[in-house]
């Protein structure tokens, strides 16, 4: 992994000055040096099992299992960033991926959660990729879209609630936030762009390319607008569906995030960060995808109920 640092073992020079008991004092020092260097081999290697624990020879830089107050991976801007716009105070100068279980409780991912089964109740893809984005209003609908607010009017007001609606746009300032933090941007520079979207991935076959969700990406050459992306997971890898993980596709080893509820990862858009999803196994994988711009032209607004 590019964003790897392992620290060298300083050499420990044992100089002393004549008088005394030399072996006494080469007992001290060999059990001073045994000591610090089982130390540090044991940090080495617990570092080095926290990003090594997929059978399959994946990289795992988040596991479902863990409770991460906050990992940051950083890797190597790529040159992408240079034939856009740059605006001053967003535009990524220091890129990486990052993953953190403190910024949504669990609590308020199943709340999510229940939003967005409320939503796919209504439509749904005949293939296993479906869409709801609450800011256009499309939502998949057998091998096509509708606007769901214009299809289904007020019938809405039955299953999504004002409240539902206020949550999702905390949460999304929320991310905003510590996407800002981990990056060392102005959280006010950042845009909410499109798409920004709920998905629902399951096991079925693909009826249209809409359902291949599995090809690999860079977000910023796909949608252009996007300079941060972020999801945030509503179900569990392993417990809730099978296969679905997130993977980050790099040179020496691809590394993954494997979905959790109420996780959030986040990560700069370039092809620093080349991407794909793996095929849903079994069950059916929840999440949000929540993208950010730093040009106010590709802005969007929070949803609101009408």
């Amino acid at each position: 992994i590019r964003t790897r640092h392992w620290r060298r073992l300083g050499t420990i020079e044992n100089s002393f000055r004549e008088g005394g008991d030399s072996r006494s004092r080469d007992t001290s020092w060999q059990r001073i040096i045994t000591c610090a260097v089982l130390g540090v081999t044991g940090s080495l290697i617990a570092g080095f099992l926290v990003l090594h624990q997929s059978g399959d020879g994946m990289v795992v830089l988040a596991a479902q299992d863990e409770t991460l107050d906050h990992r940051f991976y950083q890797v190597p801007c790529s040159e992408d960033y240079n034939n856009h716009r740059r605006f001053a105070g967003c535009t990524p100068r220091r890129c990486g991926r990052a993953v953190s279980d403190a910024v949504i409780t669990r609590q308020e991912a199943e709340k999510m959660l229940r939003v967005a089964e409320a939503g796919f109740s209504l439509g749904g893809s005949d293939g296993g990729a479906s869409i709801l984005d609450l800011h256009s209003g499309a939502l998949s609908m057998g091998k096509h879209f509708v606007n769901m607010y214009r299809y289904f009017g007020e019938k809405l007001h039955e299953i999504l609630t004002e409240e539902d609606f206020q949550l999702y746009r905390e949460l999304r300032l929320r991310i905003q936030s510590e996407i800002a933090r981990t990056f060392n941007i102005n959280a006010s520079s950042l845009y909410l762009t499109k798409p920004t979207f709920f998905s629902r991935m399951n096991s079925s076959a693909a009826k249209t390319t809409h359902d291949e969700y599995w090809h690999p990406h860079i977000d910023k050459v796909t949608y252009g607008s996007f300079d941060y992306t972020s999801l945030l997971y509503l179900s569990d890898y392993s417990r809730d569906f099978g296969g679905g993980r997130f993977v980050f596709i790099d040179t020496v080893s691809n590394s993954t995030v494997e979905p959790k509820a109420g996780r959030l990862s986040f990560f700069t858009s370039g092809s620093e960060n080349l991407h794909h999803v793996e095929k849903v196994q079994w069950g059916t994988r929840y999440a949000i995808t929540i993208s950010f711009t730093c040009d106010p032209d590709h802005s969007i607004e929070d949803p609101t109920w009408m």
